[in-house]
């Protein structure tokens, strides 16, 4: 769409709550000074897209609200119209963790949703994969060079022989050695590698290379009883790097032979283990894709699925939101469990949540993590807070968790795959070419523009919401049978058509040594 169309577009702003006192830019490419608006509002200045402006006059000190939240302070007077940029708002206080509300608000319970299904690969265990692939672990740094040689091999002279087996994926990581293996905080990384090998879109069919000096044994990778899946390179046994490579072939050969002998059969959603994530966000995600995924997951709750959000320092300004949810007690206190420890993780580091917001996010309209974080918990729906996992912990109930991570796309990615996630569900309002391939990843634009220009690589447009030509609940419907159509391998995202696939990331908050 070029500019002329868009100037010659009816003007359009959103206020998302009756308390609101700005609201943001729907047009792409912004509006001019005096734009007028049927209600009689008139722009005193150029406003981007995506960006406030004064509904009414505001004085200096006075709230700005945004959600029918208190997003920050006025510095200076702003008049009705006016440009309210991140520059003229300063940032709220963090709610304080001993002062909230604890399950004072629980949703009801949403009703049923029954005969939804997808196509899975169901496991040994009882959980099931939207993909069939062989991941090969590592317990230390220092085999990744040897494994990803033995990979490309894999790739080009076995896989061809199992047509049934989408991929093979080496989960490679910067841990194992030179590290604080005993602190207190070890048990992040070393908990979240060992759920990784149990995700349910590997099978069942564990193989772990390491080195043999590391202070990472490879057994503690491995379910009990599997011990003969290790291939350690210092093994007197072999004779020179090829022996090593051939060796894991041989133990690639087997698991890949077994992978071959699934097929997809019909599971019910309740199946699903689906992660939510943000990235690349602007102030159209808590209007248009956050919003159209909150409603598609609470249809996956209804079906009896498991859904997780993430990203603690996007939930923290809003963690008085989520607590009210908490369906019980017990919840509502491991909720503030995470948002303390992550407090202290912080503080250690000299760094505090308003670095969370990145130049990327403030140019898409968002001025901080306040108003980034009450547009983030969009994604968790309207139905009541059931689970909280900590990092990299599997998750072991049905319904709507918070499962702690940090913000990054990587971590939280790498987190939400040890927690068991099979497929996810990423909303951008920026932009961002991130994948998996270990799971499929949906993307979700925030805005019609976007999608648009990155047609071959966002999913899903959102942003009709935003234009008024869809409605959230169309949107989310539609999002839903989307992820039933990824989850059994009808429809592929476009990381996967185009191979986009980042690095796994351990969150390893111990010493290095």
């Amino acid at each position: 769409m070029n500019q002329q169309v868009v100037a010659n577009q009816e003007p359009r702003i959103i206020r998302l709550n009756a308390r609101d006192n700005v609201a943001i830019v729907v047009n792409d490419f912004g509006l001019p000074a005096g734009t007028k608006f049927p209600d009689g509002l008139t722009l005193r200045s150029f406003v981007p897209q995506g960006h406030k402006t004064a509904l009414v006059d505001i004085a200096e000190g006075a709230p700005i609200v945004r959600y029918g939240e208190i997003i920050g302070y006025a510095k200076s007077p702003i008049a009705s119209g006016e440009w309210v940029d991140e520059a003229r708002i300063d940032m709220p206080e963090a709610p304080a963790l001993d002062q909230l509300e604890i399950s004072t608000a629980v949703p009801a319970p949403l009703p049923p949703l029954d005969g939804y299904t997808f196509e899975g690969y169901r496991n040994r265990d009882g959980s099931v994969g939207t993909r069939n692939v062989l991941g090969i672990s590592t317990s230390v740094q220092c085999v990744k060079g040897t494994l990803e040689y033995a990979i490309k091999r894999i790739k080009s002279e076995l896989l061809p022989k199992y047509p049934n087996v989408d991929d093979v994926v080496a989960l490679t990581h910067a841990y194992g050695c030179g590290v604080a293996i005993t602190a207190p905080d070890a048990v992040v990384p070393i908990r979240t590698l060992q759920n990784l090998a149990l995700n349910p879109n590997f099978g069942g069919e564990i193989l772990v290379v390491g080195l043999g000096c590391e202070k990472l044994a490879p057994e503690r990778l491995l379910p009990e009883g599997t011990e003969d899946s290790i291939v350690r390179m210092q093994d007197e046994a072999f004779d020179g790097f090829g022996a090593i490579v051939d060796a894991i072939m041989t133990q690639a050969d087997r698991r890949l032979a077994e992978l071959n002998k699934r097929k997809r059969e019909t599971c019910p959603a309740s199946d699903l283990v689906i992660g939510l994530q943000c990235g690349g966000s602007d102030a159209f995600s808590g209007v248009t894709a956050n919003p159209a995924v909150g409603f598609a997951a609470d249809l996956l709750v209804r079906a009896g699925a498991t859904v997780m959000f993430s990203e603690v320092t996007e939930v923290r300004d809003a963690i008085q939101l989520l607590t009210r949810r908490a369906i019980n007690e017990e919840v509502g206190r491991a909720l503030i469990r995470e948002m303390d420890w992550y407090d202290a993780y912080l503080a250690r580091g000299g760094a505090d949540r308003s670095a969370n917001t990145t130049p990327g996010n403030k140019k898409g309209g968002l001025a901080n993590i306040v108003e980034k974080s009450l547009g983030s918990i969009v994604k968790s729906g309207s139905g009541p807070i059931h689970g909280v996992l900590a990092p990299g912990e599997k998750a072991k109930q049905k319904g709507m968790l918070f499962a702690a991570t940090p913000a990054s796309d990587f971590i939280c990615g790498t987190l939400q795959l040890a927690s068991g996630m099979t497929l996810q569900v990423f909303t951008t309002g920026r932009g961002t070419p991130y994948g998996l391939a270990a799971a499929p990843v949906i993307k979700v634009a925030t805005r019609s523009e976007l999608a648009r220009r990155w047609k071959d690589l966002i999913d899903f447009d959102a942003g009709r919401i935003a234009t008024g030509e869809m409605t959230i609940e169309e949107t989310g419907w539609e999002l839903f049978k989307l992820i039933l159509d990824v989850a059994s391998g009808r429809t592929k995202p476009w990381s996967d058509r185009w191979g986009i696939h980042n690095d796994l990331t351990l969150f390893n908050p111990a010493p290095v040594t």
